[in-house]
């Protein structure tokens, strides 16, 4: 069941966060493409390159939890999207691609035109506007502590779906992660110490949430 409590400006806040991620979405993707035929790529490559993306899975996500908590549809599946704590896993997910990107990768490049604000969309603004309607419309006071294994499934799928991708096709989407150059043993120190940060911003969202008022 859903336990969302949505007045009709957090239903607009909802919206407007579903809104701007699907654009944010559309234009990456148009660009990925570009990119890839500007390349002398198929366009293929470029969704390819596309989903192999922890930034793009992760506001892909997102997108979809405020597009559940803006539909008044009573659908098993948008309900499943609703739940607390299937929306406070997103929550910490977005937290770390907003973060790692702040500290890690946004001194490795400087995009231009379309390409900056589809990085702001992605990385700054997404991350900001999830952030706020989790703390104005999730009652998460019912969040349990044994619910972080459950929501390390993302990101350690994620890591082995990277690292698939990487041995076959010789592409990994970040240089953290980059066994080619790095090597096995650095990657799993990598890995290791975003899971620790993932955890102590899953286990702080918790935290909070049992203290943070009631929607």
């Amino acid at each position: 069941m859903s336990d969302l409590r949505l007045t009709p400006g957090r239903s607009t806040l909802a919206g407007v966060g579903a809104l701007v991620g699907w654009l944010a979405l559309a234009l990456q993707l148009v660009l990925s493409i570009q990119l890839a035929l500007g390349n002398a790529r198929s366009a293929g490559w470029g969704v390819f390159m596309y989903f192999g993306y922890f930034t793009v899975l992760t506001n892909l996500l997102a997108a979809v939890v405020l597009s559940a908590a803006w539909t008044r549809s009573t659908a098993a599946f948008w309900q499943l999207w609703r739940r607390p704590g299937v929306t406070t896993g997103v929550a910490a997910s977005i937290t770390v691609v907003g973060l790692v990107y702040f500290f890690v990768l946004r001194h490795i490049w400087a995009p231009q035109g379309l390409l900056w604000l589809a990085d702001v969309l992605l990385h700054y603004v997404m991350p900001l506007l999830f952030l706020l309607w989790w703390w104005l419309a999730v009652p998460a006071r019912g969040l349990r502590w044994r619910d972080l294994p459950w929501w390390w499934a993302y990101p350690l799928g994620y890591l082995v779906y990277a690292m698939v991708r990487g041995a076959i096709w010789g592409v990994y989407p970040y240089p953290f992660v980059d066994v080619a150059t790095l090597g096995l043993g650095r990657v799993a120190v990598n890995a290791a110490g975003i899971l620790a940060g993932y955890s102590a911003i899953a286990l702080l969202l918790v935290a909070v949430g049992r203290v943070k008022p009631r929607p």
